[in-house]
């Protein structure tokens, strides 16, 4: 019994777990590298599906070796460099040319490109992208013109009065004459008032586009009479400038005058006829702008898109006589 007293009581104290427990942080850290690989998956397919194939073919040569000995080397220690140098043998100076290929650096026969070469290139992709927009803004304004001939209840009657396509040049709109619906009066220079209300829904359109405009008018072959001083030479002159003055008088901006022409009857409109009254007609171009030298740097930015015409206003009244100062001949 003395030996029992003497013994140390030992008391066990067990916890019990109500919880699973920590279970660490390593979960996240997979996560983690789980959500990096599949965003980097899908740059990859963005960047494959936004590259062109010249694009393509330009990183590809990044990752390609500039010098041949370099890919077809085994010997040294057999690494990309298969124990070669990029100088000469026996060259301790480090030479201007990179080992490596930047993109655009090679030409298709892995020749490297001159600093020419790559301006060239540059050159072209951004004459091609100022082509395709200039492009976009024709075929805004044909179908902003089109919309109004067929909305506005005064223009609805003269939609076989208006003709509009591309051509070289750039985009080529002709107010022409009807059998019946003329825009000018007999061998007069005046606009009528159906001509005055295509010229200002042209006009409208196009006011904030930065293209060059060139005037030209045109007569059927009907002549004057033998010896007379005023002929289709004057006469398709006159009309053009008064079509160039109305459209100045609906704000057009006088910069944008390229040229006035008059063209007489030198270009019919319906060749087996010289004598239809379509050949009588305006016509309006809109120049490319390749063919205007330094438009890009002289002519305001254009607007996102042209303006739709506001045809609510009232028509101007035009001067129905010969301005002093103005040459009335191409």
């Amino acid at each position: 019994m003395a030996d029992d007293e003497k013994r140390p009581i030992i008391i066990r104290k067990i916890k019990k777990n109500k919880g699973g427990g920590h279970h660490g942080g390593a979960w996240k850290v997979a996560y983690a590298d789980f959500v990096t690989a599949m965003m980097a998956f899908f740059l990859l397919l963005w960047l494959l599906n936004v590259t062109t194939d010249e694009q393509k073919a330009l990183i590809s040569s990044y990752f390609s070796p500039a010098d041949p000995r370099i890919a077809t080397s085994v010997s040294g220690s057999g690494g990309v460099l298969g124990g070669m140098t990029v100088s000469p043998d026996g060259a301790m100076a480090h030479q201007k040319d990179p080992a490596v290929s930047f993109p655009g650096t090679l030409r298709p026969d892995g020749t490297k490109n001159t600093p020419d070469d790559l301006q060239h290139v540059a050159d072209k992709e951004l004459e091609d992208e100022l082509q395709r927009r200039e492009q976009e803004r024709f075929e805004k304004v044909e179908e902003q013109i089109r919309q109004a001939i067929e909305t506005v209840p005064e223009l609805k009657n003269l939609a076989q009065n208006l003709l509009i396509d591309q051509t070289p040049e750039g985009l080529r709109i002709q107010i022409v004459d009807q059998e019946g619906k003329p825009m000018f009066p007999l061998g007069k220079s005046d606009p009528l008032p159906e001509a005055l209300l295509l010229l200002k829904l042209v006009t409208r359109v196009i006011m904030d586009l930065p293209n060059m405009i060139s005037i030209r008018g045109h007569t059927d072959a009907l002549q004057y009479g033998a010896g007379a001083a005023y002929t289709n030479w004057e006469l398709s002159a006159d009309r053009a400038n008064a079509s160039r003055r109305a459209m100045l008088d609906y704000k057009l901006d006088l910069k944008r005058i390229e040229n006035v022409m008059g063209k007489a009857d030198r270009e019919h409109l319906v060749k087996d006829d010289p004598t239809s009254a379509r050949n009588r007609r305006i016509t309006i171009i809109l120049l490319k702008e390749a063919l205007v030298p330094g438009l890009r740097k002289t002519v305001k930015k254009p607007a996102t898109q042209p303006k739709k015409p506001d045809m609510t206003k009232p028509l101007p009244k035009q001067p129905h006589k010969r301005e002093e100062g103005i040459i009335y001949f191409p």
